[in-house]
């Protein structure tokens, strides 16, 4: 019976193509179901053996462990040489943006509050 042994859905596609790369290396048989039209199906890979799950797993962890101690390094190098824009300076960088995105959410706040403030004044 098939084992589930990794959910795709939200996985960047890059590490989706590492991990199939790494079992495909360590002669794990695997398969890979498709989101679907509307994604209702799980995006996921299965494992035909399940006696070969733990081995898998194993090397996922293991990846999954690598990649995120890259990931944190990359970011805080780029964090260290000022490469990361920050709220201030993206807001900075685009005002009227800002102030669009800001009378929305004054208007629309305005709209869900006022009938109970109206039931006030009855």
């Amino acid at each position: 019976m098939a084992k589930l042994i990794f959910k795709l859905k939200s996985v960047p596609f890059d590490e989706a193509d590492d991990i199939k790369n790494l079992l495909n290396d360590n002669q794990i048989d695997f398969y890979e179901t498709p989101p679907g039209n509307w994604e209702i199906s799980m995006h996921a890979l299965w494992l035909y053996d399940e006696d070969q799950c733990i081995q898998a797993k194993q090397l996922i962890d293991e990846y999954q462990l690598k990649r995120s101690q890259r990931i944190r390094l990359e970011t805080q190098q780029k964090i260290d040489k000022g490469e990361v824009e920050t709220f201030f300076q993206r807001l900075l960088s685009r005002p009227i943006q800002f102030i669009v995105i800001m009378a929305i959410i004054l208007f629309i706040l305005y709209l869900t509050i006022m009938p109970f403030l109206q039931i006030g004044q009855v």
